[in-house]
Parts: C-alpha cells; sequence; structure tokens
C-alpha cells in the first residue's frame, strides 16, 4: 500500500512540475524530457530483468545443489541460534536461514551480482511459510530492512571509480562509508525490532552484533594499516575465492551424496527464468516514475528548497551539492552512481563534494527497487511498514554519511 501511495506522488510530481516549468517559466521541451523517460525507463527496467535471468538461473541453479545435498540445511543450523530471535516466526533450521545468510554475506564483500538471487531465493523460502501470500510477514520485513542498508565491509565499486576520477588516494572514504552503512544497518535492525517488539537486549543477539561489530572494527583497522591497492586487491581475491568457493563446496557435497547435479541445477535455473519474467512489471513501474520524477526537474527543485532551508536555519551548507545522490539512492542505484560522477567529475573526486557523495553511495541500499523486486518476485501486495522501516535505515545512513564527511574531510 505504501508502494502503491509513494508510486502515484512520483508520477504527480513529475506532471504538475512540468505543467510548472512548461506554463510559468516556459520550458516547453519538458513534457517531451518526462515522455522520453517514460520509455527510456522502460526499456532500462526490461534490460536489467534480462540481464538477472543469467545471474537467477546461475545462482538458483547452484542453490538448488546445495538444498538437495543438505548443505543449506547444515547452514541454516549454524545461524539459527541468532535468527530465530531476530525471525521469531520461523523454526530452527528453517531452510530461508541459509540463503538470506549467503545473500547477507555477499552484500557485506560486494558481490551485487550474486547478492540478488540469494535474497529471492530466501524471498520465495519465506513465502512458503507466510500464511498470507499477498501480505509481507513479519520475517520478509526484517530481512529486507536488513538488506536494504547493504551493509558493506568493502565498497570496491566506489573505489574504483575515485580512482578512475583521479583521486590521490581513493580509499579514503573506507571508513566512513564502512560507519554510516553499519549505522544504516543498526537502524533498520532496531526500527524493526520495536515494531515487531523483539528483544534485541538477548544475550545470544546482543553477542552476536558485539561480534560483529568487532569485526567491523578489525576490517576498519586492517584498512587503516595497510596500502590502498592491498586492501582492494586482498577484497577481490576474497570474493572470487568465497564465490567459487560456494560452487566447489556445493557440487562436491552434491557428489558425495550421490545427487544428479545436472538436473539439480537444471531444475534450479528453471526457476531463476521464472522469477526473473515475473519481475519485469514491478521494476519497470519504480523505474518509470523514477525516471519522470528526475526528467521534470522535481529533484532539482527539492534540492534548491532543502538548500534553502538550510541556509535559512544557519547550517552549513557546503554539502548541498552532494543532496541529489542522496535523495536518489533510495530510488534508483543507477541514477544515484551517475550523480555520484557527476558530482565527482564538476568538483574533484577528493573535494568535500566529491568525497561526500561517494560516501553517500555507499551508506545504503536502494530501497524502493529492492523492496519492488524482491516483493514482486512472490507476488506480495501489502508490504505493510517495509517501506518505512527501509526509509528509517537510509536516513540514518545518510545523516551519517553527511556527519562523517565533516568530521574527516571538511
Amino acid at each position: 500500500m505504501v508502494l502503491n501511495y509513494i508510486w502515484i506522488a512520483l508520477i504527480l510530481l513529475a506532471v504538475i512540475m512540468g505543467c510548472v516549468q512548461c506554463f510559468v517559466f516556459g520550458q516547453t521541451d519538458v513534457f517531451n524530457d518526462i515522455l522520453n523517460s517514460t520509455f527510456g525507463s522502460a526499456k532500462n527496467g526490461f534490460e536489467i530483468s534480462l540481464g538477472l535471468t543469467g545471474v537467477l538461473s546461475l545462482w538458483l541453479g547452484i542453490m538448488k545443489i546445495g538444498e538437495k545435498a543438505g548443505v543449506i540445511a547444515q547452514m541454516s543450523r549454524v545461524v539459527s541460534p541468532f535468527f530465530t530471535r531476530i525471525f521469531p516466526e520461523l523454526p530452527k533450521g528453517h531452510p530461508a536461514f541459509g540463503s538470506m545468510l549467503m545473500n547477507i554475506s555477499a552484500t557485506m564483500l560486494g558481490i551485487d551480482n550474486a547478492a540478488t538471487p540469494l535474497g529471492l531465493q530466501a524471498m520465495r523460502e519465506l513465502q512458503e511459510s507466510n500464511q498470507d501470500k499477498e501480505k509481507a510477514s513479519n520475517s520478509m520485513i526484517m530481512f529486507l530492512v536488513l538488506v536494504t542498508s547493504g551493509l558493506t565491509l568493502v565498497p570496491v565499486s566506489i573505489m574504483t571509480y575515485r580512482a578512475q576520477l583521479g583521486a590521490a588516494n581513493p580509499a579514503d572514504v573506507f571508513l566512513p562509508i564502512l560507519l554510516a552503512t553499519y549505522f544504516a544497518a543498526m537502524a533498520g535492525l532496531i526500527s524493526v525490532a520495536i515494531a515487531q517488539k523483539i528483544n534485541l537486549l538477548d544475550r545470544v543477539v546482543v553477542g552476536t552484533l558485539l561480534g560483529l561489530t568487532a569485526f567491523v572494527g578489525l576490517v576498519i583497522f586492517a584498512a587503516m594499516h595497510f596500502p590502498q591497492e592491498q586492501v582492494t586487491l586482498w577484497s577481490s581475491v576474497l570474493a572470487a575465492v568465497l564465490l567459487l568457493g560456494v560452487i566447489l563446496w556445493f557440487v562436491i557435497a552434491g557428489m558425495v551424496h550421490r545427487i544428479n547435479v545436472y538436473d539439480a541445477f537444471i531444475d534450479g535455473a528453471k526457476e531463476g527464468f521464472k522469477t526473473a519474467v515475473g519481475i519485469i512489471p514491478y521494476l519497470i513501474a519504480i523505474l518509470v516514475a523514477v525516471g519522470m520524477f528526475r526528467a521534470s526537474g522535481a529533484m532539482e527543485l527539492l534540492v534548491s528548497g532543502l538548500g534553502w532551508l538550510f541556509a535559512l536555519i544557519g547550517l552549513n551548507t557546503d554539502f548541498v551539492p552532494a543532496l541529489p545522490t542522496a535523495l536518489m539512492r533510495p530510488l534508483s542505484g543507477s541514477g544515484a552512481r551517475g550523480l555520484m560522477v557527476d558530482a565527482m567529475v564538476q568538483y574533484g573526486a577528493d573535494s568535500f563534494v566529491g568525497r561526500l557523495v561517494s560516501i553517500l553511495q555507499g551508506s545504503t541500499d536502494t530501497t524502493f527497487y529492492i523492496l519492488a523486486v524482491y516483493f514482486g518476485s512472490v507476488n506480495i501486495k501489502q508490504t505493510r511498514y517495509a517501506v518505512v522501516c527501509g526509509l528509517i535505515a537510509d536516513f540514518a545512513g545518510i545523516l551519517s554519511a553527511i556527519l562523517l564527511g565533516y568530521l574527516f574531510f571538511h
């Protein structure tokens, strides 16, 4: 329901803004821009879905091998003590635990092409335990809010962009990005826990979160004491080893348990193809609304208004040129990435704005894209409070990013 209202609001604001620009300011081409954005966004949505088809088929095929070989069940039992406390609806050893663990692990390592298929597999498994097939369960909401917070240990893609655009030390944003995305994840977890009355003071939960905090601290320590080139190299190697290791592990486990590995892969790949086709309408819907909103000039007007308001109350406004990236991040990953690159080109990769847009890009994930794709893959129509909690995580990540940007680079 909330996605419905947001979708309608984006389209109405785009049309209203188009009318203002055309009839008040005489910019008669604005309607052509809005119309062209609808066709372009629809095409992009289909192309993204088409690109996901191969990746989904591959990873859901691999997951099917792991499922039949019993590996997913083993992983589920390992994480059950923690997951059964933050997903109290699910029984111990639920098959979704293994998929969620792999999705979160892939996201933390910045392996987006593997994270999405694993997350969609988790949603399918969560839907099997869902009593109301059109209404998001508590477990679905908790999982998706954790996904939208986008906890990432090593933002390889952002450091790569910074290197290409001439940053003296592309990894200088590593620490603030890690801290910002960590705060976003904690805010998302706490907001959902409050809504679902989950006890986060349980000793298993506290112990796990303290362990995660210690691990994040270890990563920070390593990043601060080794050259950027080594950090980037190690993270890339670790990601590759993880992916290849998972594939090899599942195939060997399948051979040991004497299952037909090839047939299992084909069964999973077929499910991946069906899933990719099923999310096309949901993806096109959100991308078209966002495209119209951008093309109408509503984004620029919103940023200008916020800049005027911040100046009025006496705040430092050096961060305002980075706001387009912050505002676009929950709506469109590719749009936010383009705005980040534009800002670094205009102001310089090592400028305050250039560094701040990098932190903002890494502080959280694309909430509306994720909710549309993940919920759409299992035909959920009532998202309940998922959008609200996702936006709380986004706000925490964006606010943390701005404050950390001032702390580290201003």
